[in-house]
Parts: C-alpha cells; structure tokens; sequence
C-alpha cells in the first residue's frame, strides 16, 4: 500500500504437461507476475471496480524456446531406434524436429553435419557430410545413397539417410555427429541459406 494506491500482487504459474511424445514439448513453463494497482481516493459508487489488465501473451511468444531434437530412428521411421550400434553397409536414419509451439508456422532445415572422434566439432579428424547451409554431400560419392527424405512428413521436421562409415586408420567404434538446426517461416520459399538439397549422381548436381 502506497499514499495513493492499494496494490495487489500476484503470480501466475503455468506447468505444461508432458505431450504423446516424450522427447519433445509443445510449450515452455511460464511464471508471469501481476500487479493491480487501485486509487485510494476516489468518488463512491455503486459501480464495482474493474482493474485493467495488460496483455501479456506477447511478451510470453518472444520469450518461448523453440525445441529441437535430432533423433536415430529405426528403417521404416516408425520409432526411435534403440541401438545406436551400426555395421558398414547400413544406413543411419536420422530425423530433425522443431516443436514450435505458439510460434508461426516454420520450416525446419539441417544447416550443417559433423562426424568427429571427440565430442568437439572443431576437432581432427572431421567429415562434414551436410555442409554449404544444408547439401548433404555425402551423397556426391558413388558407393553411397546417402539422401534427404521427400516429400517432408510436415514442415517442422526433416529425414535424411547417411551411409555408416568410420575413420580411416582408427580402430575406435565411437564417433559424434553433431548438426546445427535452424528454421525459417514455412511460407518463405527455400533459398540458397535454408534448404534441404541432396546430389543428383545421374545428372552429377
């Protein structure tokens, strides 16, 4: 309370639950706090007193997280895959998401894949097989059929397929794959910095 005013304050919590899928969530915990502030001094009335509230949904969308994940699933796409143990000969179905929640619609793409020994993308050795903001170059190889999957199931993911493969000389059996993903608004067309390409071996583009 103030020589002017009686204030009232308040938070309101919101706690998303979990959704049908238990790898992503479609929205963000929120804590908002309220504040009322209502005249000491006024005229009486019979009228009741109608604070006014100010719209805080804007201020949530600009702070809500976009979620992504990048998940191994098994071949016909129809889970995640349980193992993470390949052969040489068999392909790595590899599938990206975006939960966008309350956001606009957006398209989801690859920029850029990196297998390395460490778990730092920077270190040597290094096989970038996406690259050149979303080209999956791996498949420019003729012993591969590494491709992105089309038509995309919805916007807001993207499959892709890569040939297993090891470091040349190295004996290890582990490697990190690590990618940047990014979206754009889905009715913006793709454009040379957001799009999901893979190589032509019959036309060699």
């Amino acid at each position: 309370m103030t020589p002017d005013s009686l204030i009232y304050k308040t938070i309101l919590s919101y706690k998303p639950t979990p959704s049908g899928n238990p790898v992503i969530v479609r929205t963000n915990a929120a804590v908002v706090p309220i504040e009322c502030h209502y005249p000491r001094k006024g005229n009486v009335s019979s009228s009741a007193i109608k604070p006014t509230w100010a719209p805080f949904r804007s201020t949530l969308s600009a702070e809500e997280k976009l979620m992504f994940s990048l998940r191994l699933m098994n071949d016909d796409w129809s889970a995640e895959r349980l193992s993470n143990g390949f052969q040489l000969g068999e392909s790595l179905h590899l599938q990206a998401d975006v939960a966008s929640g309350d956001h606009v619609p957006l398209r989801l793409f690859v920029d850029d894949c990196v297998a390395t020994l460490s778990p730092d993308r920077s270190s040597s050795p290094r096989y970038a097989f996406i690259d050149l903001s979303g080209c999956l170059v791996d498949g420019r190889s003729d012993d591969t059929t590494s491709t992105f999957i089309s038509p995309r199931l919805r916007q807001e993911t993207l499959q892709f397929t890569v040939d297993a493969f090891k470091f040349a000389g190295d004996n290890r059996n582990l490697i990190y794959i690590t990618c940047h993903l990014k979206v754009s608004p889905a009715d913006q067309a793709p454009n040379p910095l957001n799009k999901a390409c893979s190589f032509n071996k019959a036309s060699s583009l």
